[in-house]
């Protein structure tokens, strides 16, 4: 009792001074902490460069070039004068050239391509979001488990307290004579299992917590109480779903438009002006064997028509994704409706279940009283009584297990929909 009190006391003192951990909150401080949360930031950044790199298009190119050959023939004038000299070109020659473009117009490449680029940005960013709500069931496992194990050493505390007081009461019948040592040592067997137990769940306990810890990134401490969620049944196998798969699905979908109609890009005139300048033997004037620097300024029109002929191909390779898409999600929806079904019913199955368990404690104390006389009186053994005082035990474990079960079920449930 000692013991009992003392626990009591502990775990109010650390109520006190950290505060019931929430569901809520654990979820909320995991989504904070968890080391994927970094990507949102790199998703963002990777837009950001990508769309001004994209815009760079529209800036003037600039391309030096330098060649020097040797020909093995050079065109020449087949015309002789007397007194003039007329010399051919050389057959070596020499050229430096740069050259810059501006682009004016070209058939939506660059306006595609920023398009391209904020629809993978904003996949990205919904997968980040599916993988971060999954930490919400890892979150809800541990929460859960530990609330279990919480009802668990309560239940074995109260147990060690009825096996004290039957032991207290058996050594009196040892010194009258009703009962002898194999009874006390009887009793004794089960205090020890039953602290053996004890030490088990707890060190399981523990170990939930400092899972729990990592996730919320801090250290919770050890005897923390944790808050029981409310019974909250707002949700249904008939709920709507509003999973982030779902709003990942429909993203991608539109970067497939998006890449359906950068197709038409490949196919459109591109626009530009165009200066050259150089120098260079021969220059302009072919006919000058001598180095001379030279420019060239002028408007230029380009036109490949080699995209045509995968046009048709690479829209059916477009579609037959979008087909696979929508498999996919429907396939999603199906599976979630599925296990939104079975958690449902697993929810109406709990609460029949709880319909009885009060009474069935009821009966297990009855006969458990029952039993104790029957000892007292010495028409019933000791194992037998420890029998029935172990049964007693069971039936309140079975109904505290029953209530997380039902809890579990429930925000199992609202997670599978996602709904708050």
């Amino acid at each position: 009792m000692k013991r009992m009190i003392f626990s009591l006391f502990w775990l109010c003192s650390v109520t006190g001074m950290y505060g019931q951990i929430t569901l809520k909150e654990c979820q909320r401080k995991t989504q904070e902490n968890y080391p994927l949360v970094r990507q949102y930031g790199l998703i963002e950044k990777t837009k950001e460069y990508s769309l001004a790199n994209a815009a760079k298009g529209y800036l003037p190119q600039f391309a030096l070039s330098a060649k020097a050959s040797y020909q093995s023939d050079v065109t020449e004038i087949p015309i002789k004068m007397a007194g003039i000299d007329i010399k051919g070109l050389p057959k070596d020659q020499y050229q430096v050239l740069l050259e810059l473009q501006q682009n004016i117009w070209d058939g939506g490449g660059i306006r595609m391509k920023k398009k391209q680029t904020e629809a993978n940005a904003e996949v990205d960013k919904e997968k980040l979001n599916v993988d971060m709500y999954a930490l919400n069931e890892r979150v809800n496992d541990l929460y859960f488990g530990i609330l279990l194990l919480g009802e668990q050493l309560e239940q074995n505390a109260l147990l060690q307290e009825d096996l004290a007081r039957s032991f207290r009461q058996i050594t009196a019948y040892v010194e009258n004579g009703i009962a002898n040592q194999a009874d006390l040592d009887a009793v004794k067997v089960e205090e020890l299992n039953t602290r053996q137990k004890r030490v088990e769940l707890a060190s399981l306990r523990l170990a939930y917590m400092q899972m729990l810890s990592l996730l919320v990134g801090e250290k919770l401490p050890d005897e923390a109480v944790l808050e029981k969620p409310l019974r909250e049944e707002t949700v249904s196998a008939a709920s709507e779903i509003r999973r982030p798969e779902l709003t990942w699905f429909d993203v991608q979908k539109t970067s497939l438009q998006v890449r359906e109609k950068a197709l038409d890009v490949g196919y459109m005139p591109h626009f530009g002006l165009f200066v050259q300048g150089a120098y260079g033997n021969p220059g302009l004037n072919m006919l000058k064997d001598k180095f001379a620097p030279y420019y060239i300024a002028g408007v230029r029109l380009s036109w490949n028509f080699g995209s045509l002929y995968t046009l048709k191909n690479d829209r059916r390779v477009i579609e037959n994704s979008r087909r696979q898409l929508d498999s996919n999600r429907d396939v999603f929806l199906f599976n979630t409706r599925l296990q939104m079904t079975q958690q449902d019913h697993a929810i109406r199955s709990m609460e029949k279940q709880m319909q009885d368990d009060d009474e069935i404690i009821r009966l297990r104390s009855n006969i458990r009283k029952a039993a104790e006389a029957k000892v007292a009186n010495g028409t019933l053994t000791v194992t037998e009584m420890l029998r029935e005082i172990t049964n007693e035990s069971l039936s309140k474990q079975t109904k505290a297990l029953h209530e997380i079960q039902l809890l579990m079920n429930i925000y199992q449930l609202k997670y599978t929909t996602n709904h708050e």
